[in-house]
């Protein structure tokens, strides 16, 4: 398990496998429409039409994102973390070098359903 500090926008810590298994999401969800960096995010959150949102822990600074747990909470959206916003700009399709904030899974495609369901179990366990 990796130490972390929680900072202003992370809720509850999540294990290396459970970030695995989100980044695996991202990956499957390739078919499946995306909104990337905090702004985006926070858009997709406030309308209430995300599925999924993520968030990287090594956010600086790291009230970038604070409001989105928040936002999430209100609108009963599921949402986890992930150690880095580099490799989940590369595991989004980005190209190399680009990093993102945050993810807003906006639809979940047929071969990524099965994990979708998995993450958001495992995750809303961690929230409690």
């Amino acid at each position: 398990m990796r130490v972390i500090s929680m900072s202003a926008h992370v809720s509850f810590e999540t294990p290396n496998d459970v970030a695995d298994k989100i980044y695996e999401l991202v990956q499957a969800n390739n078919n499946g429409r995306m909104k990337k960096g905090s702004n985006e995010v926070t858009k997709a959150a406030e309308r209430g039409n995300a599925k999924f949102i993520i968030m990287a822990e090594d956010v600086n600074p790291p009230e970038l994102l604070a409001h989105i747990p928040l936002i999430c909470a209100e609108k009963g959206i599921p949402f986890g973390y992930v150690p880095s916003q580099e490799f989940l700009a590369k595991e989004a399709g980005m190209p190399g070098g680009v990093k993102t904030a945050s993810l807003a899974l906006m639809e979940v495609s047929k071969g990524a359903q099965e994990k979708f369901n998995e993450v958001v179990e495992i995750v809303k366990g961690l929230s409690s």
